[in-house]
């Protein structure tokens, strides 16, 4: 990789170099199930000047989120509620009502808009999966399918639309251009608005040894130290953020325009910024630590799965996140281990995992197997996946997570 993709710095530092992968949402239909399938090089590299964490474009996002995407967030209870609640604070905060407009970027199926729409308030999603926008639309919430940036801002502001917030969860590491994307945020906004911005953070997927959570759907890894940076360089000041423990520890930020006094700066911006240079996201040589820790939970996940297959026990999976695919593909853990996994969503049943091509199923298929263990791959709803999924202690079984260690639940 040449050079960094918010100040255009030239790279050189690795972050985290996991070998060659497929698309970690790229999912095998059966009756591909003996074709060959791309792979690229899933090496993360870090900013030696802003220290953004990035990945190379190798796919483009047309290709990524295209008219057949299988993320739907629907199928989560938990992030469900996390919506919800979110709803209910911003409407709060803020004071929205009938008159006010609230705009999610990478709206998905509804998931979120759907709970502001109930409350009275107006929405509008912008989401570039036709498929998935589909779903919302049938949800009576009005979507704009197509990727946000500076071109998509300007049309919506010159068809009258001006939010009062802009919402963006969860989408701001799948964008390439990132200046473009946060720039479109500036041009959008209302006077005086709020732009919502969610993301995993990078000091937590440092601390909790989630690499897993890097794969090339991601481009970018964020600290608020880069995030400011990204936001100020764009007219956008950050007043507000929130820690979150959702996908393994998140923070939520809050930004409106860098010369508007009606939103002033908490305390809480002064001191994850503190939190993150005492852990030394300052330092380049934190990050060079980092790569360590990938190869000991390689090691431990394989050492796992052999002992279990020479003691006679057999292992079934839960879930078919992205973050399973990066571990399992980096691990080399595939059908001789791990005989088949289970998801709720029906969109992808049937399918294969990208690259170790382990077969998808309902989640009954736990029930008539039986397995010894079940390893949660998304390991950051492993309490909701055990409670739902409870029943299986009742025949010894026993539940797994890889990060941020190997570990057997009790």
């Amino acid at each position: 990789m040449s050079n960094c993709r918010f100040c255009a710095e030239p790279l050189s530092q690795t972050f985290a170099d996991l070998g060659v992968t497929p698309l970690s949402n790229s999912f095998v239909p059966p009756e591909r199930a003996q074709a060959m399938e791309p792979f690229y090089p899933l090496h993360a590299f870090v900013c030696g000047s802003c220290k953004l964490v990035q990945l190379e474009e190798f796919e483009s996002p047309q290709h990524i989120f295209g008219d057949n995407y299988l993320y739907f967030s629907s199928f989560s209870d938990s992030w469900l509620r996390h919506a919800e609640a979110y709803s209910e604070h911003m409407i709060g905060r803020f004071g929205l009502g009938s008159d006010s407009l609230v705009v999610e970027v990478a709206s998905n199926d509804g998931y979120l808009l759907q709970y502001f729409l109930q409350k009275g308030t107006k929405v509008l999603g912008i989401e570039p999966a036709a498929n998935v926008a589909e779903y919302a639309v049938k949800k009576g919430i009005p979507t704009d399918v197509n990727f946000f940036g500076v071109e998509t801002a300007r049309r919506l502001k010159a068809d009258g639309i001006a939010p009062d917030v802009i919402a963006a969860n969860n989408v701001m590491a799948h964008v390439p251009d990132l200046n473009d994307f946060v720039a479109g945020f500036a041009v959008l906004l209302k006077p005086g608005g709020v732009v919502t911005v969610e993301f995993p953070h990078l000091l937590q997927l440092m601390a909790q040894n989630q690499f897993d959570t890097i794969y090339h759907e991601h481009f970018s890894y964020f600290s608020l130290l880069t995030v400011e940076q990204v936001f100020k360089g764009h007219g956008l000041r950050l007043f507000d953020v929130q820690k979150l423990t959702t996908h393994g520890g998140s923070l939520r930020i809050f930004a409106t325009q860098a010369d508007h006094n009606g939103h002033p700066t908490t305390a809480a911006v002064a001191e994850v910024l503190a939190e993150e240079r005492a852990a030394g996201l300052d330092d380049m040589a934190t990050y060079k630590a980092f790569a360590q820790q990938i190869v000991d939970t390689k090691a431990a996940l394989l050492s796992f799965c052999i002992e279990a297959r020479r003691a006679g026990k057999t292992i079934a999976a839960y879930g078919a996140p992205a973050k399973g695919n990066t571990l399992l593909n980096y691990c080399g853990v595939g059908p001789e281990f791990i005989s088949f996994t289970v998801d709720r969503s029906p969109h992808k049943q049937g399918h294969l995992l990208p690259g170790v091509r382990i077969p998808i199923r309902s989640p009954e298929a736990i029930f008539a197997a039986r397995p010894d263990y079940v390893l949660i791959l998304p390991w950051n709803l492993k309490d909701e996946i055990a409670q739902q999924m409870a029943a299986v202690r009742e025949w010894g079984g026993q539940f797994v997570v890889p990060i941020p260690k190997v570990q057997v639940l009790t």
